[in-house]
This record gives structure tokens, sequence and C-alpha cells, in this order.
């Protein structure tokens, strides 16, 4: 969708589907799109944002373990499954939003920092591999959230908690 529109001449445009995110260009106010990360609580409680992202040509898509688990036994078991072991992902990371230069890789590396965990996916970061990606990652700690991103985010987020109505 973005690469038709921008070859149709539109060059400032924010497209969601299913979740993933594509910005280019500024917003109908010539500023730079701004994109909220939902606090990782279940479809129970009231959504609220946990910051604000400063988007700029750049693709970004989360995945979190918040909405879609299934629990036994008081035990909250992650619809997310890790490859390595065939069972579900067992660590304390709740949500990783990752911006990429497009939705696929956006959307792949948000998967499998869900898969690696919070430490894991902080070196993979740091890695090689890490090259053009950056992460903002919401793992549960007994004082609420704990979170670790890229240092690149850090001038482009705002924490807000504020409380979305539905």
């Amino acid at each position: 969708i973005g690469d038709f529109l921008s070859s149709k001449g539109v060059n400032d445009y924010m497209i969601e589907l299913g979740g993933e995110v594509l910005c280019n260009g500024v917003n109908g106010s010539g500023e730079s799109w701004r994109i909220a990360i939902d606090q990782p609580v279940s479809l129970e409680e009231k959504r609220a944002i946990q910051a604000l992202l400063t988007v700029e040509n750049k693709a970004v898509a989360t995945s979190g373990s918040y909405r879609k688990f299934k629990e036994i036994d008081g035990k909250r078991y992650s619809h997310t499954i890790d490859p390595r072991t065939g069972y579900p992902v067992d660590h304390q990371l709740l949500s990783a939003t990752v911006v990429a230069s497009n939705c696929a890789a956006a959307d792949a590396y948000a998967t499998a920092f869900m898969v690696m965990g919070a430490d894991e996916a902080m070196s993979f970061l740091e890695g090689p591999y890490g090259a053009g990606l950056e992460a903002y990652l919401i793992s549960s700690s007994q004082d609420g959230y704990h979170i670790q991103m890229s240092p690149s985010l850090t001038s482009r987020i705002e924490q807000t908690g504020s409380t979305i109505s539905q």
C-alpha cells in the first residue's frame, strides 16, 4: 500500500493494517507521526497508553503475550511458542515493539523478541544482526513494568500512562 501511494505521488501517510504501521512523511499538522504503544493489560482491564513513539519513514509492529494466553491453575501460558523447545515462552517479557524499515521485518522481529525474552532481545539488538532495528520492551516486574529500549529511541519516546476510553 505504501509503495502504491508513493507511486501516485502521495508522500505523507500513516497506514495501519492488522497491527502493523507504516509511516512516511508527516501528519496533517506537518509534524512527525506519533504512534501509541499500549500498556500490556488484558482485554478485561481498562486500555491505557504506555508511551508515544515518534516515527519518521519507518514501520512499527508490536507483539505481546498480555491478551492472548491461557490460564491453567493460576499460571498464564503465552500463545507464543518457542520453536527451540516446542513450549510456550516462559519469561517476563509482555510486549515487544519494533521499529524497522518495513512492516514485515518489524512484525517478524517483534515476534522473535517475544520468543527470546527481553535480555536476549537487547543482546541481539546490540549485535551485528540488530543493525537498523529499534525496540521498546515491556516486562512485568514486582513493581509493575520494567522498560528496556534501544538507546536511539530515548529521544523519540514520551511515557504517558494515559487511559483510553473504549
